[in-house]
């Protein structure tokens, strides 16, 4: 799958996200297995709290297909996230991980959402050393790169991750539920 980007507020945010996202699973033979959507960060921080809410979002959705680790009341973060890592490949050794998280890049790029193929490493934009993780990402920016990472995100508007948030977790939603009626 190539890369593909949309801004979170475009009027077809939802279903441009969900056909790149169910390209993908039908690529990978997802049906024949369970999608673990891995969504990190904390809720601490207002700008770090997208991959949670898009977590949340999911949970509340009561979606039997998507197994998620990383909500609001049990966030996935720096702390925890070589142990979750191995607790899915426990628990789920030959599911397709789609990791979920926030970051931050370019003033002109805030409020896109990015799609890409591959592994997804968290925290490189603060300098944290974590371990590389899924078959595949989502990440939103939301807000703009600046000396001191940590004191952005967490001045970061909760508008804009809401909302990028309820894009990304309806997205997702809109994709396996293309699967699953398309197997049917």
């Amino acid at each position: 799958m190539e890369s593909f980007q949309v801004e979170y507020d475009h009027v077809d945010a939802v279903h441009l996200l969900s056909i790149k996202l169910t390209r993908f699973l039908s690529q990978k033979a997802f049906l024949s297995s369970k999608l673990v959507c891995l969504c990190i960060g904390t809720d601490r921080s207002t700008g770090d709290s997208l991959g949670p809410l898009v977590g949340t979002f999911l949970s509340e959705a009561d979606e039997s297909a998507i197994i998620i680790y990383g909500t609001l009341s049990n966030p996935v973060h720096a702390m925890n996230l070589d142990q979750i890592i191995n607790n899915i490949k426990h628990a789920h050794p030959s599911s397709y991980i789609l990791v979920v998280d926030a970051c931050l890049g370019k003033y002109k790029d805030i409020g896109l959402i990015k799609v890409g193929n591959g592994p997804l490493s968290p925290g490189k934009g603060l300098k944290k050393n974590l371990p590389e993780v899924g078959d595949f990402y989502i990440k939103g920016i939301v807000d703009m790169m600046g000396t001191n990472g940590m004191y952005i995100l967490q001045s970061t508007r909760l508008h804009l991750v809401y909302s990028m948030a309820k894009v990304i977790s309806s997205g997702i939603l809109k994709a396996v539920d293309q699967l699953k009626s398309s197997k049917e």
